[in-house]
């Protein structure tokens, strides 16, 4: 069975990783990684790749940046060519960045085979673009595989047939088990005792000057009491300075390789942040996380783990750090099959794909 896996995003290389590695103790399958470029730099591709043991890529296509329709579009360009010379017999797609939707479709035209690893989440807020992708792979894919209770019931909802649908878990988890132990052993030279650690990237918070404005002023407001550690994204590094933003009290660092990253935010007394997949690192950690953002695709980590929604809500920022810093922080506990072995659940359902009605 000749599988292709498409990657083009810094969270697409924590998903792809033990699914690789799952599968690749298959008897009879043959693997080709493809990585789109979507995200291209160093930090952001090429230490990520080194840290989670992830073969260096078959294929690079090296789309780079763009608009959402310049890069899906580039993307489909590039990648049918691939699929047509290549004639894999399953190829996976990951998360809900340009290069899954663009992959989803080429491979629909085509009349490929796929599936789609991290089906079935929804924030139901369409103004997103990943909303968008996401809605549009999961109607197309062959073989669902979703993290959580709430994945199975929202593509049910969506009419998806039952036998396309396998809750797996969560494989970010898988990467984060395996890789924690090296993670805290990375040095804490000239980390303090107490921090909040930050992740700003979504377009709504970053790309409007009030907002961002907004943001950093709750920030500043956080650093009296506690120290900020703020890897910031290349993006909103160059919005900070566009709007010549205020910065000065916090410890704004470039963006950090997963290792150095996965080690923060375990000791961290608070994350606050706008990315998904953080938002399921820390429940599964146990550390508290605020989200500013009003809606999560990932809603089990508000009902059953450590993440509290607070949008852009400056006060309510203020009133859930009060809480941490007295110890009252939220309790979370671990969602089901959130244990390590998603991608090897992941394997069982793709061998046993080989002869099903759905592959043929």
């Amino acid at each position: 069975m000749k599988i292709f896996h498409i990657v083009g995003a810094r969270p697409n290389f924590m998903k792809v990783a033990p699914v690789l590695r799952a599968l690749a103790g298959r008897s009879g399958v043959s693997q080709t990684l493809i990585h789109t470029g979507q995200h291209y730099d160093a930090n952001m591709s090429d230490v990520f790749f080194q840290q989670l043991e992830i073969p260096v890529p078959d294929v690079n296509l090296e789309v780079g940046s763009g608009t959402h329709a310049k890069q899906t579009a580039e993307i489909m360009v590039r990648v049918e060519p691939i699929l047509l010379e290549g004639k894999p017999d399953l190829v996976l797609v990951y998360g809900d960045v340009n290069s899954t939707v663009a992959t989803a479709l080429v491979c629909s035209k085509l009349g490929g085979r796929f599936g789609h690893v991290e089906a079935g989440l929804r924030s139901f807020d369409r103004t997103m673009p990943e909303e968008i992708n996401r809605l549009v792979t999961d109607q197309l894919a062959d073989l669902l595989f979703t993290p959580s209770e709430d994945g199975d019931i929202n593509l049910r909802r969506e009419g998806v047939r039952a036998d396309k649908i396998h809750r797996v878990g969560n494989v970010m988890i898988d990467s984060l088990v395996k890789l924690l132990p090296a993670a805290q052993s990375k040095s804490k030279n000239g980390i303090p005792g107490r921090y909040a650690l930050v992740t700003l990237h979504r377009p709504a918070n970053v790309d409007e000057e009030t907002a961002l404005k907004g943001i950093l002023e709750s920030l500043l407001d956080v650093s009296r009491d506690l120290a900020v550690i703020f890897p910031a994204h290349p993006r909103t590094r160059q919005r900070i300075a566009d709007f010549g933003l205020n910065t000065s009290q916090l410890r704004v660092l470039d963006p950090l390789p997963y290792l150095d990253f996965l080690g923060l935010q375990s000791r961290a007394t608070v994350v606050i942040t706008d990315s998904g997949g953080i938002q399921e690192e820390t429940t599964y950690l146990g550390v508290p996380c605020l989200t500013m953002r009003e809606n999560t695709e990932r809603p089990i980590t508000v009902s059953t783990g450590t993440n509290v929604l607070v949008g852009r809500d400056a006060k309510k920022l203020r009133s859930e750090l009060t809480r941490v810093l007295a110890g009252k922080a939220k309790r979370g506990t671990v969602p089901p099959l959130w244990d390590g072995h998603a991608a090897e659940r992941i394997a069982d359902v793709v061998a046993g794909a080989r002869s099903r009605a759905d592959l043929q």
